[in-house]
């Protein structure tokens, strides 16, 4: 009687498609976290001033809904950078890492809401002492 072993991985090819989705998850991850912190900036720098909260566009600037198939990530940047038509320059005010967040956010398929705005510090009263 023969007895036939058989093996559902090979550890090589087991080692790979592990190391395939590791690493393919390590970068969804680090694009998800860049949109979040793109989805804040968009807050905080005024974006939403101009085009709207949800980047729905106002009377001020366009919706910005589309932008993701419409445009490449470089004219995203360059437009943010660079300015044009209405749209001031902002690359006197943002680096090259917050650009590439607000990139990061307006090409993400679902759109990450910004993270909370922080509380300020309480800090106690003063206690005046009017018999001293």
């Amino acid at each position: 009687m023969t007895v036939l072993k058989t093996r559902l991985f090979q550890p090589p090819t087991f080692l790979f498609f592990l190391c395939f989705f590791a690493a393919s998850s390590g970068t969804a991850f680090a694009a998800d976290s860049k949109a979040v912190a793109g989805a804040t900036l968009f807050r905080d720098k005024g974006c939403a001033y101009c085009h709207g909260a949800n980047a729905q566009g106002t009377q001020k600037g366009p919706s910005l809904a589309a932008v993701r198939k419409n445009m490449k990530p470089a004219q995203i940047s360059a437009q943010i950078e660079n300015g044009g038509q209405k749209m001031p320059s902002f690359s006197d005010s943002l680096s090259h890492d917050e650009v590439a967040q607000l990139v990061a956010f307006l090409r993400a398929k679902h759109r990450p809401a910004p993270a909370p705005v922080a509380e300020p510090a309480k800090t106690p009263a003063s206690v005046s002492n009017p018999g001293q």
